[in-house]
Parts: C-alpha cells; structure tokens; sequence
C-alpha cells in the first residue's frame, strides 16, 4: 500500500527559503493524516507561507529541540521568582513610604512581570554553577 501524496499547484506553491534550499536534507520521515487532519496542516503551512514539508519540518525540529522542563529547575525557578518578587516589593514599598507614598498597582506587576521574564535564565544559570559547568557527574541530570 503506498501512501497517497498531495502537492499544491505550481501556482500556489509557496517557495522555500534560500537558507533551506541549500541544505542537503537526505532522510525521509512519513506520518499518515486523515483527511480532515491534512486540511488543518495545509491550512496552517499556508498561513505561515510555507509549504507542507518546511512546515512540518520546522514544527517537528522546534519541538525535539525544546528542552524538557525538569522539575527542579522548575521549582527553583519558581523560587528565584519569589526572592526577586519579595525584595524589589520590599525595596520598592520603603521607597515610597519614606517619600509618603504609597507604592502604586502598576509597580506591583511590573515587578511580577520582571520576576516571571527572567525566573527560568537565573535557575538555569544557578544550576550550572552549582553542578559546574559540564553539567555535573550525572551530566545535570536528576
């Protein structure tokens, strides 16, 4: 049984990339779509302007290289979130009452917001320097 192959019209088709033409791409990965399945795919490889294939190709390729999220880094991030959050609320209320303010809302979630952007880079960076930088004997693996 061979599987059945749709390819758009010459004068739909969307052209690669210039980046991705030049690259020599020899393996082959296959999946079967049912047809509904197929539609949703073409649909959304056409709204990002690609074809099917770069399409598929870059989705798969950003989620094998997305790092898993371990659940101490996870935690500890969570937790440096809570430290940065505490002392600028902290820093930032004292400021403000020693002028004889109070500390205004949208402060409050500037800092939340700031807490939360960088969380994840400061756990991954404490972790590092406390495995070392090789990542440890267990290759920074729990």
């Amino acid at each position: 049984m061979t599987p059945t192959r749709t390819s758009p019209s010459p004068e739909t088709q969307a052209f690669p990339a210039q980046e991705a033409r030049t690259v020599l791409r020899a393996k082959t990965v296959a999946t079967r779509l049912t047809p509904e399945e197929l539609v949703e795919v073409e649909a959304a490889a056409e709204r990002d302007g690609k074809t099917v294939a770069e399409w598929l190709r870059e989705i798969a390729l950003r989620t094998a290289r997305r790092r898993p999220a371990d659940s101490i880094e996870l935690l500890l991030a969570e937790q440096m979130a809570t430290r940065y959050a505490m002392l600028n609320l902290f820093h930032a209320t004292a400021l403000a009452n020693a002028e004889g303010k109070q500390l205004p809302p949208e402060s409050v979630l500037k800092i939340r917001d700031q807490a939360d952007a960088q969380k994840l880079a400061k756990a991954r960076k404490t972790l590092q320097e406390f495995l070392g930088h090789d990542g440890g004997e267990d290759g920074g693996k729990r």
